[in-house]
């Protein structure tokens, strides 16, 4: 893997030096379903790219990462690739002005989700073949100048076995067994695409008449594997589509510029999705087999936006350099909930956002990794770590507030001027406040430095003085600027106090609610801010110094709304506000100011009366995380008995059918240990017991088997019988995780040879294991491991690829061995691997960052129940 980095600084040269006119790509992917075990599987991959160099004489490189390159030649003269290839790069000497470079190689499929990923249906047989190259993979499947900055149209054709169907970013046609498609639009090599195979297709299509008279036709299409499609709701997809096509072109004033929207859901996916120009790719996960709520529809929808606003925001106009990737990311995952909330039945997802993005943003900005908004990325390795939660939800949060700052008119003035004005080049952070500077009229350099060019998250704290009639004589905003608590790694961005345009809610009993009776917007700076409108309204039994989401904080309560919170959280009636304020509960609970048992006692009492089915969801996923992470370790078995308990009544009242009677379910499922509960599992499985309204189909079948295979209950035998009851994809990964969950040493031994000493498994299936191997009822047979793990890490980040390496590096630390002696077993591996890879420091950092956090949760949690 090191040898396959990219510096910031070679772009950079490479970009003033060459400017590229053209490539011809042609694949022959016949190999896929030839027979034999060819070690790695190949392809043949020729490229032709025409490119201009303006120093004649020079030297430069092309990327390639490929098993072996039969031929090479530069502007008609052969070079020998055992001189000019490395396995990476390709020496480019004695450039004239105008080159030609043609490279004939045998690239491999991979297994891992980075270049031309193949797939082997278990249920059928069938192959499938689709690319995934973000930041920089393309070069595994043909050879380029793999950077952003370097643009340019491509035109590929495509071999393939004959009944397979092929598409890639421009319409395509087959003939005499080749796919040839047409040439796109100036583009940078990561968003290239193919995907190949015998996939099930859907076809629909979106019209619009422009304002100069012409109509815009776009061909929709939408993709699966054969054996989803009985579960393909497609007619849903195009939906979202088209609502997401009419808002873009009404907000934009920019005809979408890249033909056909193909949208193609794909198996071990390891993104949520990617924004290929003109066949967008997306994790099959997206295609549900088994009953979800409206969040799962939601989240898709929201995906299927976001990668829609990529279309402008990336493609149209790309970053020049990973430093900017906010550049497009933040700004779909805004424009995601902006178009959700604008154009969708989804009218409520500024609430998921508030409540799931921003718990994303909040958690990486208080990492020892926290970076501004704009990084410093040094390199490929670099840039890969960078989709993270400051760089899309952090992002978008900033923008959201932008939006807030100078106007909804000005902003989407501004994204107009900038779309016309680098339409197919490349921008930097400049390039976009100078439009903004321009249609708001506002000093965006003083904004952006506070907001973009800073890390970390403040916090802002009401504090209610009252009068001697009980009315409010000062109401001030407190703001204090937070860092990591861990800080052995270099600065990345002072903390400091930020301006933050609020919004402050006073809230109040009325007829057995909590409802907002006053409420002031007013701009914070400074530690102190005093809202003088506040002054004389009645006493206020809870602020909220944060209603609306407006800003990008911390909210804390004084002592008085957090009395009335423990009391009365289920009883306030505006369902962002509430969001907002469990949102508030768990970041106190994370920052050790809240004991992680009072936290599940509020999920206890006021989670079954939460109407918002994502909240809900997210306050179980805490729960878990908090009885796992954050209660005393001697508070573990009873809070895992109350969850239990409260889970299972809430399960057996909520409405039949309905989508809170299965999260309930899930969450059951999810804290299950004692036997009662284990048998009810059990009797769900085989249809002894039965719980009204209830369908425990496939999906749900899979979540039950889980915590039976980790507590004992389903040994190999029944995970094979229900493999064979669910022989698909879908099932496969599904028991390779209950089989590593199961609660034995020789499990665990052989799911960690399986990860650490071989690379056999896909990226799925790696996955997989890791969720399975990692279980909170099985710390002691995990112990032996934590050793085994500071040992191997540094092997695994050299051996394997970045996705697999990032994969086992964060899925088998050792945070559920959560003491002392972990803590200082990693602080040991740091001291000692000073020199280790950036990336990987930074991922073992986290990792002791969120051990470092939950043992002081642990204590807070200790201290409260010694004091009960």
């Amino acid at each position: 893997m090191p040898g396959e980095n990219l510096s910031r600084d070679e772009a950079r040269e490479r970009a003033a030096l060459l400017s590229v006119d053209g490539y011809d790509v042609s694949l022959d992917v016949r190999s896929a379903v030839a027979e034999g075990d060819e070690a790695p599987r190949t392809f043949r991959s020729v490229t032709t790219i025409r490119f201009r160099c303006n120093e004649p004489g020079a030297s430069s490189f092309a990327d390639l990462i490929a098993p072996s390159v039969t031929a090479l030649s530069l502007n008609g003269r052969d070079l020998d690739p055992g001189e000019v290839f490395d396995g990476s790069r390709i020496r480019l000497d004695d450039l004239a002005a105008e080159n030609e470079l043609v490279v004939d190689a045998r690239c491999a499929y991979s297994r891992t989700g980075e270049g031309l990923h193949r797939f082997v249906d278990p249920e059928d047989g069938e192959v499938y073949l689709y690319t995934q190259y973000e930041p920089a993979d393309a070069r595994r499947v043909f050879a380029g100048f793999e950077q952003p900055d370097l643009k340019a149209p491509f035109r590929f054709e495509v071999r393939a076995p004959k009944e397979w169907v092929v598409w890639s970013n421009g319409a395509g046609e087959q003939a005499d067994g080749v796919w040839r498609f047409a040439e796109t639009r100036p583009i940078s090599t990561y968003i290239t695409c193919v995907v190949a195979g015998p996939y099930h297709y859907v076809t629909d299509s979106y019209t619009r008449e422009l304002e100069d008279g012409t109509t815009l036709e776009i061909p929709l299409g939408a993709l699966c594997r054969k054996g989803l499609a009985p579960y393909f709701d497609s007619d849903d997809v195009f939906l979202v589509t088209k609502q997401g096509l009419d808002f873009f072109h009404d907000h934009f004033d920019y005809p979408y510029p890249f033909g056909k929207y193909d949208q193609a859901f794909v198996p071990e996916y390891n993104l949520g999705a990617m924004e290929n120009p003109g066949l967008v790719t997306f994790r099959e996960e997206y295609i549900f087999r088994g009953k979800v709520t409206q969040a799962s529809y939601e989240a898709r929808a929201n995906v299927i936006l976001h990668e829609m606003a990529h279309m402008w925001f990336g493609d149209l106009v790309t970053m020049r350099w990973w430093d900017d990737l906010w550049l497009k990311e933040s700004f779909a995952d805004f424009m995601g909930s902006f178009a959700l909330v604008g154009a969708t039945r989804f009218t409520d997802g500024w609430i998921t956002f508030a409540n799931r993005r921003k718990a994303w943003a909040y958690r990486a900005d208080q990492l020892p990794s926290t970076h501004p908004v704009t990084a410093d990325i040094r390199d490929l390795q670099d840039a890969k770590l960078n989709f993270d939660g400051i760089t899309y939800a952090k992002g978008a949060s900033v923008l959201k507030q932008l939006v807030a700052y100078v106007g909804q008119d000005a902003f989407l003035e501004g994204a107009r001027r900038y779309f016309k004005r680098h339409a197919y080049g490349n921008t930097r952070l400049g390039d976009l406040l100078s439009v903004l500077g321009e249609t708001s009229g506002r000093d965006m350099a003083v904004w952006a430095r506070s907001w973009l060019q800073t890390a970390g998250v403040n916090s802002l704290t009401p504090q209610v003085l009252l009068d001697a009639e009980g009315r409010i004589d000062e109401l001030a905003v407190l703001q204090e600027a937070s860092g990591p608590a861990h800080q052995s790694a270099p600065p990345t961005g002072t903390p400091q106090l930020r301006p933050h345009r609020v919004a402050i809610g006073l809230y109040r009993r009325v007829d057995g609610r909590l409802v907002r009776y006053a409420r002031a917007e007013a701009d914070v700076e400074g530690p102190r801010t005093v809202v003088a409108e506040l002054a004389g309204a009645e006493a206020p039994e809870l602020v909220l110094v944060n209603d609306d989401d407006l800003t990008y904080c911390k909210i804390r309560f004084d002592e008085t709304s957090l009395a009335a919170l423990r009391e009365s959280l289920g009883d306030i009636t505006d369902p962002l506000a509430r969001a907002l304020c469990w949102s508030a509960l768990w970041n106190m609970t994370r920052d050790a100011l809240l004991p992680a048992r009072d936290f599940v006692e509020l999920v206890l009492r006021f989670a079954g009366r939460e109407s918002d089915i994502g909240v809900l969801q997210m306050l179980h996923a805490w729960a878990d995380s908090a009885l796992a992470h954050y209660v005393a370790p001697d508070w573990r078995a009873a809070g895992e008995r109350l969850l239990a308990e409260g889970a299972l009544a809430e399960l057996r009242s909520a409405e039949p059918g309905s989508e809170h009677q299965l999260a309930w379910a899930r969450f059951f499922a999810s804290v299950a240990s004692g036997p009662a509960d284990l048998d009810l599992l059990g009797g769900l499985l085989e249809g002894s017991a039965k719980i009204d309204g209830l369908e425990v189909d496939q999906e749900l079948r899979w979540a039950f088997l889980e915590p039976l295979a980790a507590h004992g209950r389903a040994d190999e035998g029944v995970l094979t019988a229900e493999l064979a009851r669910d022989d698909t994809a879908s099932g496969k990964r599904h028991q390779v995780r209950c089989l590593a969950a199961r609660p034995a040493a020789e499990v665990k031994a052989q799911a960690w040879v399986q990860l650490v000493a071989s690379d056999a498994l896909s990226n799925a299936l790696v996955e997989a294991t890791i969720a399975g191997f990692q279980q909170p009822s099985q710390r002691e047979l995990l112990a032996p491991y934590a050793e085994k793990y500071f040992a191997v890490i540094g092997r695994i980040w050299e051996e394997r690829s970045i996705q697999i390496a990032m994969n086992v590096v964060k899925g088998l630390f050792p945070a559920l061995l959560d003491s002392p002696q972990t803590l200082a077993a990693t602080d040991e591996w740091l001291a000692a691997y000073e020199s280790a890879p950036p990336a990987l420091r930074r991922l073992v950092l986290e990792a002791r960052d969120d051990l470092a956090r939950g043992l002081r949760g642990q204590a807070c949690d200790a201290a409260s129940g010694a004091g009960h």
